[in-house]
């Protein structure tokens, strides 16, 4: 909801209604080409929007019985968790008989042996959807959808955009209609480099982004940019919640939590859905379709906190 499909979609409608002036013309409309678009706008209005979805799931939530707890929590023992309230380093202790674990995952960066200011310098998924200056010429690192989306909507606002592919666009995916996305980005006007790195990341005076990169003719390339947008890979955001400490299993990779088809862990009382499951259906609208039962949840990106003692019907995360 917050950093995902949701603000993802309402930027591309955005974008979108950009690049239908063209055809509206051709329609017999009168079309005013020097329009401007406001990237402070757009931020400001999703926001909102977003803030207010916020709300109203925390109303249905209040409509339908369940307590929530805005707290951070972590495993005591496999029926125990420990809430934490950081602002106020208040913490209390709650028991379930069955508790799920929805939380996620985080946008990974560069290393940060080789790029100390990597986190300074770069933003994230996590970033672009609350950057509240606009994007201007921009360097896109990495060749997943979701560096393809953004580079997509950022090329439709009118930024110059750079992306440096490591190997090809969409790995996994069909790699006839990969090429297909990848030549119409670039008749659009979008560069992109394969097989192509960063070598060296570094703030030039003007406080824009200077980046020296490696393409696979072994040349060395140097660019400035206003933003440099990192898409290469999640991790769970699972780290904090001791799951080893009360003997569930992850993937020490991708930090992962195993489960089996019926999404339990190796504690069969313990469940988990979505993108910090290993090897199970990514993204909300797959994992909202999985076992109901009664249910503690710890949802969102561990800040979210589900009680109910009875069972419910339906959970949508």
């Amino acid at each position: 909801m917050n950093v995902g499909c949701v603000p993802k979609k309402l930027f591309h409608y955005a974008a979108l209604m950009g690049e239908t002036m063209a055809g509206m013309e051709k329609a017999g409309w009168t079309v005013d080409k020097n329009q401007q678009h406001n990237w402070g706008t757009m931020v400001e209005k999703v926001d909102s929007h977003i803030r207010q979805l916020n709300w109203n799931a925390k109303l249905v939530l209040t409509e339908k019985g369940i307590k929530y707890y805005n707290l951070m929590a972590k495993f005591i023992d496999p029926h125990t968790l420990e809430l934490h309230d950081p602002k106020k380093d208040k913490k209390q202790q709650i028991t379930a008989k069955n508790i799920m674990i929805a939380v996620g995952g985080r946008p990974n960066y560069p290393d940060e042996k080789q790029f100390p200011d990597a986190k300074k310098l770069c933003i994230t998924s996590d970033d672009i959807f609350y950057k509240k200056d606009h994007p201007g010429k921009s360097l896109v690192i990495g060749g997943s959808y979701i560096a393809l989306e953004t580079a997509g909507f950022l090329q439709s606002f009118g930024c110059d955009v750079t992306m440096l592919v490591r190997s090809t666009i969409l790995r996994q995916y069909d790699q006839e209609m990969a090429s297909k996305v990848g030549k119409f980005m670039e008749d659009k006007g979008t560069k992109f480099f394969y097989g192509a790195q960063m070598e060296k990341l570094e703030e030039a005076a003007d406080g824009k982004k200077k980046v020296t990169y490696k393409t696979k003719d072994g040349q060395l390339h140097e660019d400035t940019f206003d933003t440099v947008f990192v898409a290469i890979g999640r991790t769970a955001e699972t780290q904090y919640l001791n799951l080893e400490g009360v003997g569930v299993k992850i993937d020490e990779e991708s930090k992962k939590v195993i489960t089996n088809d019926h999404d339990q862990t190796n504690i069969p009382h313990i469940y988990s859905v979505g993108d910090c499951a290993y090897d199970r259906p990514e993204l909300t609208p797959p994992a909202v379709h999985v076992r109901r039962f009664d249910f503690l949840g710890i949802m969102g990106l561990g800040d979210f906190f589900f009680q109910k003692k009875n069972s419910i019907s339906n959970i949508t995360t």
